[in-house]
């Protein structure tokens, strides 16, 4: 076993609320400086600037996974994250044909920016990412499966748009094997109060929608092989 520094939670300018500034390159790039091995990125709603995060990677040596922050019908957010490229932009049609298509106001929200590996821009997503698909709770893991994926609740231990503020506990029928704190979450009181989370893995993630946030010092796992086989057999261990 190895350890690695590793950050499963981080938004792109393709996000909304993201900075402009977290272009492929740019994230990629703060995330090495940061220490950082392994990296997912998890715009809202959509997978579409993984490919060039991915490329940026790869030119770098950081693993970089594909996935979504996924908001769900209970305005829950649910980190998802694929073993292919293949199979995380079928679920990013999946969710847009599941979600409401109301029109961006950049103004109000952000610009929602589709960058290709050399961060150059394609286009900017006209529907706004910031809503509620019609993919509930109890559905994302079997769904996430079936595009070859894993999923567990983001940062269970906010006030908002978690799980746990959504529905009051981690619901077993959910079937999550993982959940995801913020960093700075004193996880043993926390897990006191909740104790559904006693049996789960348990990562602490940045959230990164700016590159200062990007650029703190990454947690650590421990794993066989710096692999996104490897990661995802982590989200599902129990």
């Amino acid at each position: 076993m190895k350890t690695y520094g590793y950050d499963l939670h981080v938004h792109s300018c393709l996000s909304p609320c993201g900075d402009n500034d977290m272009t492929p390159n740019n994230l990629v790039q703060m995330a090495l400086l940061s220490g950082c091995d392994i990296l997912a990125l998890t715009d809202h709603n959509t997978c579409r600037n993984a490919p060039a995060a991915m490329e940026a990677g790869a030119r770098c040596g950081l693993l970089v996974i594909p996935g979504m922050e996924l908001c769900t019908s209970e305005e829950a957010h649910v980190v998802c994250l694929f073993e292919t490229l293949e199979g995380a932009l079928e679920f990013d049609r999946y969710v847009y044909e599941h979600m409401p298509h109301v029109p961006n106001r950049p103004e109000i929200f952000g610009e929602q920016r589709l960058l290709d590996g050399e961060d150059t821009l394609l286009e900017q997503e006209q529907n706004l990412l910031l809503v509620s698909s019609f993919i509930s709770v109890d559905q994302v893991v079997a769904l996430t499966a079936a595009y070859g994926g894993v999923a567990f609740p983001a940062h269970v231990n906010r006030d908002s748009y978690s799980v746990i503020a959504s529905l009051g506990a981690l619901p077993p029928e959910a079937g999550f094997t993982a959940a995801e704190v913020t960093r700075d979450c004193d996880l043993q009181a926390f897990q006191k109060l909740h104790p559904e989370l006693s049996g789960l893995s348990v990562f602490r993630n940045s959230d990164a929608h700016y590159l200062e946030t990007l650029a703190e010092e990454p947690w650590k796992i421990s794993l066989p092989e710096k692999s996104v086989q490897a990661v995802l057999q982590a989200v599902q261990r129990q």
